[in-house]
């Protein structure tokens, strides 16, 4: 039997995008970024820890948040933690202000759960223009608090990032509407309309949580 992890990349990868002009991806192989400079390096040594199948897929490229902090994608962002991801731009106009309302009802019924029983993960796809200091006001638009990240970073970093979650594209205008909710302890992700109403999506998100 595969471990579940092998299935949640399947399903990462496997992700029906739609452009928040509301049209489908073309069908055919699927973008890919270049790899990072800081992961093309040699094998690590034999004494270097252990990785996970899972910090081997998703990589610790460094990414920067919304208070000028460095994390790594999955030590910091992912690991052991249950988040829902969406992806966005700070000038965007049209899908992505409704879709971050949304979580913002996600994040006032998760209540005093946020950031300790799941976290909020709103990336850029325009980390060129969307600068930590453009992050952190575009988060008071929805109250957001500890516990909901907002990630930028160098450009290869974060579309190495995306890639790995079935997210990149090529363009900012094509991201997707897409939601991503995992139990990375559990190798558990479904996915959800971003623009769906907000009970629906916490359903989906409480059912994450409770691994059903």
């Amino acid at each position: 039997m595969k471990p579940k992890f092998f299935s949640a990349v399947i399903v990462l990868l496997g992700l029906v995008s739609f452009s928040i002009k509301g049209q489908d991806q073309p069908t055919g192989q699927k973008p890919k970024p270049l790899e990072p400079s800081s992961l093309q390096q040699l094998e690590p040594a034999a004494s270097a820890p252990v990785r996970s199948a899972a910090e081997k897929y998703f990589s610790d490229v460094e990414l920067i948040n919304q208070d000028g902090q460095t994390m790594r994608f999955y030590s910091d962002v992912l690991k052991d933690k249950v988040v829902v991801i969406n992806t966005f731009f700070t000038n965007c106009t049209g899908a992505c202000p409704p879709i971050n309302r949304n979580l913002e009802k996600v994040q006032e019924a998760l209540g005093d759960r946020l950031g300790k029983v799941a976290f909020l993960v709103s990336m850029s796809v325009d980390p060129e223009t969307d600068t930590p200091a453009r992050l952190k006001e575009y988060s008071r638009r929805f109250h957001a608090r500890p516990g909901w990240i907002f990630l930028t970073g160098k450009k290869e970093n974060v579309d190495w990032a995306l890639y790995k979650l079935g997210q990149y594209v090529e363009t900012k205008d094509g991201h997707t509407t897409i939601i991503i909710i995992g139990n990375e302890p559990k190798g558990l992700w479904k996915k959800a309309f971003g623009m769906a109403k907000a009970d629906e999506l916490m359903k989906i998100v409480e059912d994450v949580i409770n691994d059903r």
